[in-house]
């Protein structure tokens, strides 16, 4: 309550500050480490939903860099300050104005070793960036700075040494929780643990992530690494786990979660987990069924496509509304109409005796092919979610057995930009197209907030 408390004091006197006639001599009055440490409150209201602090952010981003672009070595003296710059840099600074900024400031060479470990950083040089971090243990710093720098060192050797960067990122959690270091920490840590094949960290970090940060504006990428995660480790999670996890969000994203996993099961022949998870969108909760859901319908009959009840399948498949449906679930059903015609097609005649030879020509497959086209799956964002666009794997006339699939890419999210939508209300209208209509400002906020949780931890490209 106390903090909630000082961060609405602090944002309303900056707020006063900046729209006073006055606000430049404000802003330079007020040192570094006070106005980082205002960014790093506003941004922590980010991370737990209030998507509005949105444009405060933006105008703390620029104060802060100008502040910094002004500062001279006295400012510098002050530890703080020097801590803050670099806090500053993580956060999504400029690195241009950093790397100035280091450049005029006097300090240690413990603390220039450091700076220079996080510019490497930000400036796209993991090497460079580990080997001059890999001595300096976060635990022994101040914990706002120490907390980032465990993100950013388990960022980093998060496909080399993934246990060890697992070990930084719960340090980073430990330093800072409740803000955006631990969102971004529990949202990479469930990527490092589909590729570790850690189904139980994974079940862990994915449950802590929902219960405290579901309605963040990077909850996109958690529901990319989620879903693949479930794919991925669909042998060592029981259906019953995947509830429970499941079950705390809010009735639409809970849905259009088991949709996507529905999707892919299906297009990867895992019969199981996509009826359950089709099972599991129609069923809706609270009385709110989904059975009038296209996709739902889709999905389920893919899974049981070359079943016994073929009969009940080609009819359900047959009042599907194709209008309803994306391009690239239309080229799903298509696939799955043409094997179920294939599937009750009468045999073909038997050959007369000794009949005379004639040319053999292959007959025409069913034009499954075109399923490998993908297209947007047509599933409505969660809380700014993308949808994925997976390679479709060709439908075998007989489901395939499940097969281990690829392990996903943690270290970005799916092939979509991220959609990020107002968090004020915690659902979001189910639609056939995922592509949103958005203005020149939106689209300017979601860049900004790809570049800063780029500098929160992810690994430079």
């Amino acid at each position: 309550m106390k903090r909630a408390a000082l961060t609405s004091r602090m944002i309303g006197l900056l707020l006063l500050a900046t729209a006073c006639p006055s606000a430049g001599l404000a802003q330079d009055t007020l040192q570094p480490y006070q106005l980082v440490r205002s960014l790093q409150l506003v941004q922590d209201r980010i991370a737990a939903g209030d998507h509005a602090a949105m444009p405060m952010q933006a105008k703390l981003l620029e104060m802060t860099d100008a502040r910094l672009r002004a500062a001279d070595a006295e400012d510098f003296k002050d530890p703080k300050n020097f801590r803050a710059l670099l806090v500053y840099g993580m956060s999504g600074g400029n690195p241009v104005t950093v790397e100035a900024a280091v450049s005029r400031a006097a300090s240690d060479p413990r603390n220039l070793a450091m700076a220079k470990g996080v510019i490497d950083y930000l400036n796209g040089r993991p090497g460079e960036a580990i080997e001059a971090l890999r001595p300096i243990d976060p635990m022994t710093l101040p914990g706002d700075l120490g907390a980032f720098l465990a993100l950013v060192k388990g960022s980093l050797l998060a496909t080399d040494q993934p246990a060890a960067a697992l070990t930084l990122l719960d340090e980073a959690k430990l330093l800072s929780p409740g803000t955006l270091v631990e969102e971004a920490a529990l949202r990479r840590s469930v990527g490092i643990a589909v590729t570790q094949g850690d189904a139980a960290r994974f079940a862990l970090a994915s449950t802590q992530y929902v219960e405290r940060y579901l309605y963040s504006p990077y909850a996109s990428q958690f529901a990319d690494s989620f879903v693949s995660g479930v794919i991925a480790l669909h042998m060592s999670i029981s259906q019953d786990k995947l509830a429970d996890i499941t079950s705390m969000m809010d009735p639409e994203r809970e849905k259009v979660i088991y949709l996507r996993i529905a999707r892919r099961a299906a297009i990867d022949g895992m019969s199981d987990l996509s009826a359950f998870a089709s099972a599991r969108a129609e069923q809706g909760r609270d009385g709110n069924t989904n059975q009038d859901d296209p996709r739902a319908l889709l999905y389920s009959s893919l899974s049981t496509v070359t079943s016994d009840t073929i009969e009940d399948v080609r009819t359900k498949l047959g009042k599907i509304d194709r209008s309803k449906l994306s391009d690239g679930d239309r080229a799903l059903l298509d696939a799955a109409q043409a094997i179920a015609g294939e599937v009750v097609a009468p045999p073909a005649s038997l050959p007369v005796a000794n009949p005379a030879p004639a040319p053999v020509v292959p007959s025409p497959e069913p034009e499954i092919a075109a399923a490998s086209t993908t297209d947007a799956a047509g599933l409505p964002p969660v809380e700014g979610a993308v949808s994925e666009k997976p390679a479709l794997a060709p439908l075998a006339a007989a489901p395939a057995a499940p097969a281990a699939p690829a392990a996903p890419n943690t270290s970005a999210p799916a092939t979509d930009a991220a959609t990020v939508l107002p968090a004020s209300a915690p659902t979001v209208a189910a639609s056939a197209d995922t592509t949103d209509p958005t203005d020149a400002a939106m689209t300017k906020t979601r860049r900004q907030l790809d570049l800063i949780d780029q500098m929160l931890g992810a690994a430079p490209k």
